[in-house]
């Protein structure tokens, strides 16, 4: 090879060297916009994800105020709806006992939403503790069922609380589980014009309890199922317009449930009743029963 051809070869060696060197210095320049794009962005979500955390802050220090604040006129005025069905200043006309007890029935109400939406702003915000000790599950369906009795007011309506068969002690928080059947139960009165509501309890394989409570009311078509857990959702019904409620309790059941470790469920149909069931473990995980 001679000097020109030499030449010729190192001046291609030289080209194809800058070549690459321009490329690379493109590369680097791109990688290092990206890189600040990527910084911008991460910055961007701490900024919203700061403010979304200072929302829920607000919303739920805003609900436990309010919630706090509607407590004392709701039980004052249960009170004295219930000195006054129990006569203490005299008798009563039956129309005036009708008024009373409608007056006493939607404090009732108006009590339980409050008190829906104080654990929903606990939840959220983190506050609500769990409390395991040994239970049997007798004695859970023995207090609901002496809870429910005095509402069950529909005759058409029985309901059935099943004897829980090879379902061994559970170390949980029975208050906690009590408050989601309770929100089942409830629902289903509401939702039954008609028929049973039944409860059961069933040991799964895998060392989980399953609770059930099924109707035989109007039923949920499909496409509710996955929207009613949310807050404030409920189902549009010639029925529920006559009744009311937040929409909460199935919500709160089903974080409710979460913090037992646990999940909730609904099977239901147009027209051909429902149940809604919630699956926890037999030991709460995590806990050192006593």
């Amino acid at each position: 090879m001679d000097a020109d051809e030499q030449a010729a070869r190192l001046q291609e060696l030289a080209d194809a060297l800058e070549f690459s060197r321009r490329e690379s210095q493109e590369l680097r320049s791109e990688l290092e916009e990206t890189n600040r794009g990527v910084l911008a962005l991460y910055a961007e979500l701490d900024a919203q994800a700061e403010q979304l955390r200072q929302a829920t802050e607000l919303k739920s220090s805003f609900l436990a105020y309010m919630s706090h604040e509607f407590r004392t006129p709701i039980n004052s005025i249960r009170s004295i709806t219930r000195l006054l069905l129990d006569r203490v200043d005299g008798p009563l006309t039956e129309e005036q006992v009708k008024q009373v007890s409608f007056v006493q029935q939607n404090a009732t109400e108006f009590a339980e939403m409050v008190d829906d939406l104080l654990d929903l702003a606990k939840v959220e915000a983190g506050r609500v503790e769990i409390s395991p000790a040994w239970f049997e599950m007798v004695d859970l369906f023995s207090a609901l069922r002496g809870m429910f009795k005095p509402v069950l007011t529909n005759p058409a309506v029985n309901l059935v609380f099943e004897e829980p068969e090879n379902v061994p002690k559970l170390y949980t928080d029975d208050r906690k589980l009590s408050q989601i059947l309770r929100n089942f139960i409830s629902n289903a009165l509401k939702f039954t014009p008609r028929g049973d509501v039944r409860v059961t309890a069933r040991l799964q394989g895998d060392g989980q309890v399953t609770f059930s409570v099924s109707d035989t009311g109007i039923g949920i078509a499909p496409e509710f199922h996955q929207s009613l857990f949310e807050d404030f959702t409920q189902v549009q019904s010639p029925l529920q317009k006559r009744l009311r409620g937040t929409g909460l309790g199935l919500s709160l059941s089903k974080k409710l449930a979460a913090l037992l470790g646990g999940s909730v469920r609904l099977d239901s149909e147009h027209g051909k009743g429902s149940v809604f069931s919630v699956t926890i473990p037999i030991q709460l995980e995590g806990a050192k029963p006593e």
